[in-house]
């Protein structure tokens, strides 16, 4: 694997990171802006609105411009928005720098992806995909961690001040470790209007109704689970933070598994991810009841979750393969409406009165819900591919996969 992967990752890294870490700093921020704790988390819905707004936006804007520079420009505004962040002397400038620091964050996985899937041979884009999400998954087992304890004992500004310095050292890596003319696997070429042409197009749209079904049945569970760790599991909430590495753990080597997998079989590993993740969280009510099974739970999720990660980034690309980087960003716009909407579908459960396992309960009616999409999504490339299976050059044909392949006469039962 080219070592230009470890660039993308140390900026996923940071990514990861800064996305992450306010969720345990909401308290510190709170108390030191003056403001009520509600109100401090809509810093997490600032930065979620700009990655669903810049993904696409900047993805667009920038589709006829060299990748390198692109990716380069991308990590410049997100260390200028962690440093805005860190120096904002009220709430509201606060707000509007985590906004700033969203913006990026979609346009460079997105057009990172791209790349990453260019630097490889055909065989092996799914895993140089889940690589450069390792720095993602990474990030939740030591990035935010550390940050968070560093936001406690010495400030949260300190925290932003660190996502700053790991951007800075992401745009070193890029521009020593990224080939100049970097790849873009057809972006770039058809400008914004061949890169909006890709989103006309159904499978593109099926396989983001995937993303955002699949994904949001992690977060209807994922966003509660301290709550359900605590109050069904009967764990103290001081041991929640290392309960949390487990569900990273478990995406990282959910990511990894996945990318080796989707080599092999791209549907195959998506419909097995998400009837993984189906299983798990209909589980969910009964292995709570335990404090092992519990922390096995929370594992598991972070596995059957992230095994769809990289096979859903690749399908999206593959579907717009002729301008990917637009399609490849709005997946990761969908990965965050998944993030809001599970949540809140979540929420929906808990407010109804059905307990506090409830959330995973509705995170596996969406996990079918994805297989549903994913499966309507197959339904339509068999539908297109079944064209090829008539004459090729004059000769019966059989298509085979995405292959086409002649049925010729056997030369002995003909004599020759």
């Amino acid at each position: 694997m080219p070592l230009a992967l470890l660039a993308l990752a140390v900026g996923a890294f940071g990514i990861g990171t800064t996305e992450f870490v306010i969720m345990g700093l909401l308290p510190e921020v709170a108390d030191d802006l003056s403001v009520s704790l509600p109100t401090a988390g809509h810093l997490v819905s600032a930065y979620a609105l700009g990655v669903v707004i810049g993904a696409p936006l900047l993805a667009a804007l920038t589709a006829r411009l060299p990748r390198r520079r692109v990716l380069i420009g991308l990590m410049v505004l997100f260390t200028v928005g962690n440093a805005l962040s860190a120096a904002a002397p009220g709430y509201h400038s606060l707000l509007a720098a985590r906004f700033l620091t969203g913006l990026p964050h979609g346009a460079f996985f997105g057009v990172g992806a791209v790349v990453a899937t260019g630097l490889v041979a055909p065989e092996r884009k799914a895993r140089s995909v889940s690589l450069m999400f390792l720095g993602l998954t990474t990030a939740n087992v030591l990035g935010v961690p550390a940050a968070t304890l560093m936001g406690q004992h010495t400030g949260w500004r300190a925290t932003f001040l660190a996502v700053s310095a790991i951007g800075l050292l992401a745009v070193a890596a890029l521009r020593g470790m990224l080939p100049a003319a970097a790849p873009g696997g057809g972006s770039g070429t058809g400008g914004l209007r061949g890169e909006l042409a890709a989103l006309r197009s159904l499978p593109v749209w099926l396989a983001l109704g995937t993303t955002v079904a699949g994904f949001g049945a992690l977060f209807a569970a994922y966003s509660y689970i301290t709550p359900m760790l605590t109050g069904v599991a009967g764990y103290a909430p001081g041991t929640v933070t290392l309960l949390l590495a487990l569900f990273g753990v478990g995406a990282t080597a959910g990511n990894l598994l996945g990318g080796r997998l989707a080599d092999r079989s791209l549907r195959g590993t998506l419909y097995g991810g998400l009837t993984a993740l189906l299983v798990v969280l209909a589980l969910f009510p009964l292995l709570m009841r335990t404090g092992w099974s519990a922390a096995l739970a929370v594992a598991l999720l972070g596995t059957a979750a992230f095994v769809t990660g990289s096979p859903l980034q690749l399908m999206v690309m593959e579907k717009a393969s002729a301008a990917p980087s637009l399609a490849s960003s709005a997946n990761q716009a969908a990965f965050n409406l998944a993030n809001a909407g599970g949540a809140w579908i979540g929420g929906l459960a808990l407010a109804a009165g059905f307990g506090l396992t409830s959330p995973a309960v509705a995170g596996a009616a969406l996990a079918v819900l994805g297989l549903g999409v994913a499966a309507a999504a197959g339904a339509v490339d068999r539908g297109t591919a079944a064209p090829a299976g008539r004459l090729v050059a004059g000769h019966p044909a059989v298509a085979q996969g995405d292959a086409v392949r002649p049925r010729f006469r056997s030369t002995r039962a003909s004599g020759k």
